[in-house]
C-alpha cells in the first residue's frame, strides 16, 4: 500500500511538476550521491529519525530512476530493446539475482543446494558465481569511482573471496611495519645530513605512503574494523573538539591565529575530557 502510494505520487509529479518533468538520469546522479552520504552520516550518528528520513529520500530517487526509464520503454518499445524498464522489472531483477547468488539457500532445478556454512564460504561462492555470469575478473565488480579508502577495502575483500589473502593477522601487521619502514626510507629520518622530513623522492614517497595505507586497511579488515567508518568517526571527533576550542577562545576574547599552541592545547584537552 505505502509503496504503491509513492509510485502514484511519482507518476503525478512527473506529469504535473515542472522540476520533476525536467529531471533525467544524469541530473539526478549527483543528488543521489549526496543523499547517500547524508544517510551515512545519520547511521554514524545513530539517529533513527534521520535514518528513516534519508531512506525515504533514497527510495524516492530509486522510484524516480525507474519512472524515467519506463518512459524510455514507451518511446522505444521494440522487442529486445534495452531502452527502458519499470520498477517491477527492477524488483524482479534483484529477486532473481538474490536467488541465483544464494544457491546454499535456494535449490536448483534438481533440488540440490551448494554447501556454505560460513560467511567466508558464502563470499567465495558469490565471487565464483559472478565470474560464471561474465565478469572477466574477481575485481571487475569494484566501481572505479569509489573513494580510494572504500575501494581498497572492497578490493581486498574480493581478493579474499578468491582465496588470495594472508593466513594470520600477525603476517598482515608485519607487512604494515615493512611498508612503514619503506615509507620512512623515502624521507631523511636517519642520522645522515639534512632536515628530518625532507623529501628524497616525492613521487616514490607517495607510492610508499599508498602502500602503507593499503596495508593498514588490510590489517583493519583482519581485525574487523571498517577503515572508512573508523576514519569518519575520527573526523567527527576532531571537528567537535576543534569547534569547542574555537568557542572557548571566542568566549575569552581570543583569536586562534594569535594564540600559542600551548594555549590552544588547554582548550583541546578540555574538549577531550568532555
Amino acid at each position: 500500500m505505502a509503496f504503491n502510494r509513492l509510485l502514484t505520487i511519482m507518476d503525478e509529479l512527473r506529469e504535473q511538476c515542472p522540476w520533476d518533468r525536467k529531471q533525467t538520469l544524469d541530473s539526478l546522479r549527483h543528488l543521489t550521491i549526496e543523499e547517500t552520504y547524508e544517510l551515512s552520516d545519520a547511521i554514524l550518528e545513530g539517529d533513527l529519525t534521520e535514518i528513516k528520513k534519508e531512506l525515504g529520500d533514497i527510495q524516492l530517487h530509486l522510484v524516480f530512476y525507474a519512472k524515467i526509464a519506463s518512459e524510455r520503454a514507451v518511446d522505444d518499445p521494440a522487442p529486445g530493446s534495452s531502452a527502458g524498464f519499470d520498477m517491477a522489472d527492477v524488483l524482479h531483477s534483484i529477486s532473481e539475482k538474490l536467488i541465483s547468488r544464494h544457491p546454499h539457500i535456494y535449490a536448483n532445478a534438481n533440488g540440490e543446494r551448494v554447501k556454505a556454512d560460513t560467511e567466508a564460504e558464502v563470499k567465495a561462492n558469490w565471487e565464483q558465481l559472478k565470474l560464471k555470469e561474465g565478469n572477466k575478473s574477481v575485481l571487475g565488480g569494484v566501481p572505479g569511482s569509489l573513494p580510494a579508502l572504500v575501494k581498497a577495502m572492497r578490493i581486498q575483500e574480493k581478493a579474499r573471496g578468491a582465496g588470495f589473502d594472508w593466513e594470520e593477522k600477525q603476517q598482515v601487521w608485519e607487512k604494515v611495519e615493512e611498508e612503514m619502514q619503506e615509507f620512512k626510507n623515502e624521507f631523511n629520518c636517519g642520522d645522515g645530513p639534512g632536515e628530518i622530513g625532507e623529501v628524497i623522492d616525492l613521487k616514490k614517497a607517495e607510492g610508499e605512503f599508498g602502500d602503507l595505507l593499503f596495508s593498514l586497511v588490510n590489517y583493519a579488515r583482519f581485525i574487523e574494523i571498517n577503515p572508512e567508518t573508523a576514519l569518519e568517526r575520527t573526523n567527527k571527533k576532531f571537528i567537535k573538539r576543534f569547534q569547542y576550542l574555537e568557542e572557548r577562545a571566542k568566549a575569552n576574547g581570543q583569536q586562534l591565529h594569535n594564540m600559542t599552541l600551548a594555549e590552544m592545547d588547554v582548550y583541546w584537552n578540555e574538549a577531550k575530557n568532555k
